[in-house]
This record gives C-alpha cells, sequence and structure tokens, in this order.
C-alpha cells in the first residue's frame, strides 16, 4: 500500500504539469502532425458532404433519367450518370451519410461495450475476468470481415445489421487493449489511496479507472473508423447490407457495375474513390491521434 509520502509526491507532481488548452492542443497537433490535419481535414469534408447533401447535391439521388443513361463525365454531370441516369456525383454525396453513420455508430458501440468488459475484466478479477478473457478468445478466433460477413448473412441485408455485424468483432480487440491499461490502473498510488479509504468499487471505476483509460478507448475508436467504412462498403457490395435504390459506396460498385466497367467505368471508379478517400483521411487521423496520446510515441 501507498505510503503517505508517495501520496504527496504523486498529487504534488499532478499540480505542476503544465495544462494547454483546447485551442492550443489542436494548434500543437496541426503544427507537429500535418499527416493527421490532412486526415481531419477529409473527414470534415466527408462531414459536410453528409450534412449538408440536399443542398450540394445537383439532383435527386433517388431519381433517374433513361435519356441519360450511361452519360460521361461533363459539366451537366460531373461524375456521369449509372444505368438508370441517376447522377453519380449526387449519390456519393448521399453515400457519405451512410458511410459515416455506419462507421461512427459501429465504432462507438463496439468500442465502448469493448472497453466497459475491458474495465470489469481488469478490476474484478478471478473468474469473471476468465470467464470475459476465454469469450473475447472465442470472438478473435475468427477474422473480424468474415465474422462480420456470418453475422450479416444471419440477420439480413439492412443498414442497422451491417452495424450490428461490424459492432461484434471489434469488441474482443478493444477489451484486451483497454484490459491492459486498466491493470496498470489498477495498481496506481492514487487507486490504492482511494480503495484504503473506503471507495466503493463503481465509484473507482467511474471516477478513476474509466478516465484513465481513455486515451486507449479513443486510438480504437479513431482506428477503426476507416476499417468499418471499409467493412460496410465490403457487405454493401456483397449484397448484405443497404439495399437499392439506397446511395451506398459499396452498393454502388456492385449489381451492374462490374458489367458495364468498359462502357462506363465512372459507375464504379467515382464510388470507389470516394472510399479510398474516406479510410484513407480516417487512417491518417487515427494513426497521428495516436502518435499524439501514446507517451511512447510523443517523441517521434
Amino acid at each position: 500500500m501507498a505510503t503517505n509520502l508517495e501520496l504527496a509526491h504523486a498529487a504534488a507532481s499532478a499540480e505542476l504539469s503544465p495544462r494547454l488548452t483546447v485551442a492550443e492542443e489542436v494548434a500543437k497537433f496541426i503544427r507537429t502532425k500535418p499527416l493527421g490535419a490532412a486526415g481531419a481535414l477529409i473527414i470534415l469534408g466527408m462531414l459536410g458532404l453528409a450534412a449538408f447533401a440536399e443542398l450540394l447535391a445537383p439532383y435527386d439521388p433517388y431519381v433517374g433519367d433513361y435519356g441519360q443513361q450511361f452519360a460521361r463525365p461533363s459539366a451537366e454531370h460531373w461524375f456521369g450518370t449509372d444505368e438508370f441516369g441517376r447522377d453519380v456525383m449526387s449519390r456519393i454525396m448521399y453515400g457519405a451519410r451512410i458511410a459515416l453513420f455506419v462507421g461512427f455508430t459501429a465504432s462507438f458501440t463496439g468500442c465502448t461495450i469493448g472497453a466497459l468488459l475491458g474495465v470489469i475484466s481488469a478490476y474484478w478479477g478471478g473468474r469473471v475476468d476468465l470467464l470475459l478473457e476465454r469469450l473475447m478468445d472465442i470472438l478473435l478466433a475468427f477474422p473480424q470481415l468474415i465474422l462480420a460477413l456470418a453475422i450479416a448473412s444471419i440477420l439480413g441485408p439492412a443498414v442497422h445489421n451491417v452495424v450490428i455485424a461490424i459492432s461484434i468483432p471489434v469488441i474482443p480487440r478493444v477489451a484486451r487493449v483497454v484490459r491492459s491499461a486498466a491493470l496498470s490502473v489498477k495498481e496506481h498510488v492514487y487507486v490504492e489511496a482511494v480503495q484504503a479509504l473506503g471507495a466503493s468499487r463503481r465509484r473507482v471505476i467511474l471516477q478513476h479507472i474509466i478516465p484513465n483509460v481513455m486515451a486507449p478507448y479513443i486510438i480504437m475508436v479513431t482506428a477503426q473508423l476507416g476499417a468499418a467504412i471499409l467493412a460496410e462498403a465490403a457487405l454493401s457490395y456483397l449484397g448484405l447490407g443497404a439495399a437499392e435504390p439506397t446511395p451506398s459506396w459499396g452498393l454502388m460498385l456492385s449489381g451492374s457495375a462490374p458489367s458495364y466497367a468498359e462502357k462506363a467505368p465512372w459507375i464504379a471508379l467515382f464510388p470507389g474513390i470516394a472510399i479510398s478517400l474516406g479510410v484513407f483521411g480516417f487512417n491518417l487521423f487515427g494513426d497521428s491521434l495516436r502518435d499524439a496520446l501514446d507517451p511512447k510515441l510523443r517523441g517521434r
């Protein structure tokens, strides 16, 4: 158990450590992590497209013009049209909503459940830890995309089912990372101190364990966002995600797009670029955020 001298030293160190404002942290991040700032700019662009699609899209993404089938990219249709005469650029703009909704919802759901299970496993230990660890081992035995594919096949094609299918494989990976962090925090001086003072388990977990494992949690969320967008596109491409006429990027790549690859390559080209750019942006931002939050990597 920690001595009073150790507790006083820990408190003094915490008080003397300089704290930057949010604006200063953002400015420092942009200055030291330009690639991360570029990723954040891509993400903001996607959010802007999703939020203001009605204002920015030149055409209704659901309504086609059979007189404009397979129209080449032009001033009238910047990204061309598909086999139904629908404007590809408008559908990509609206498709950002599906990609971001699934990406954020699946990542936050899976990471939050995984983080809570990791904290519970680390703090309670014993049989609870053993049971949860074996359950995580079972889920980790399956590749992430294969498990998502199996779950989506069972639940059926729908956007909310895609969220569930992508969330579940994320849980064990986050649980393992957060459990390791929580085990380390559990042994810290201040946690031992509040336990000695008679604090309840709930108070220790909510006020002392969870706040100190937020860094790995945030890192895992940002790391999973790009993967979730890619997984949604893959499931929709296989017919297990959004259904026609929903403007999903993955769905735009499937259907008749491969059949008209030579005649109208833009039908698949531009949605593919949108998927790649979105995943690239989240990966850039996630890697830079990891470097900024991980003490072992801050000196790089």
